[in-house]
């Protein structure tokens, strides 16, 4: 089967203002980094807009793909069969900017905490569930496949009792 792109997710518009804001929180609360206020917001727009620009998040039939990163871009490929878990946290700053993280875990991934976080999926709630219906779909179709066909189970079993059947001959011309 081929693996095809099936959803591209947007970015809400106001997530560069959310993590604008967010940054000179943070900084006016060191009281060290108020003078740098001046120099956070040129710098923070550039960055932030760069940034949304290079993040990207596409399901396709077999794997959730996420691309990130201004000077080192990552792309994480995971597999919908080794997705665990899909939590959405919305902290009092992203309520009030109506944005929400959506963190993904994995089977046997190593260390603590999420192994791809993403935040400021336009309609999150929605990406989510095809998400996760799309590893439904995949993980039913892999057990339908390795399913045996009725036939074949039939041919299976006779085979099983015709074994038992020598062993058992063998077991009793031997007591």
């Amino acid at each position: 089967m081929e693996d095809k792109q099936l959803l591209q997710a947007e970015f809400k518009t106001n997530l560069g203002l959310y993590w604008l804001v967010s940054g000179a929180i943070l900084l006016c609360i060191t009281i060290v980094g108020i003078p740098l206020l001046l120099i956070w917001f040129p710098v923070g727009l550039w960055a932030t807009k760069r940034y949304i620009d290079n993040m990207s998040a596409e399901l396709t039939t077999k794997k959730l793909i996420v691309r990130k990163g201004i000077f080192t871009r990552t792309e994480n490929t995971v597999p919908l069969d080794k997705i665990t878990d899909m939590a959405l946290i919305q902290g009092p700053l992203m309520r009030f900017f109506n944005i929400h993280k959506l963190t993904i875990e994995t089977a046997g991934q190593s260390g603590a905490g999420a192994l791809i976080n993403l935040q400021g999926v336009e309609d999150v709630e929605q990406f989510r569930a095809q998400v996760l219906a799309q590893k439904s779909a995949l993980t039913e179709q892999v057990v339908q496949e390795s399913m045996p066909m009725p036939d074949e189970t039939l041919m299976c079993l006779k085979e099983i009792s015709e074994t038992l059947k020598r062993i058992e001959n063998r077991l009793a011309t031997k007591s």
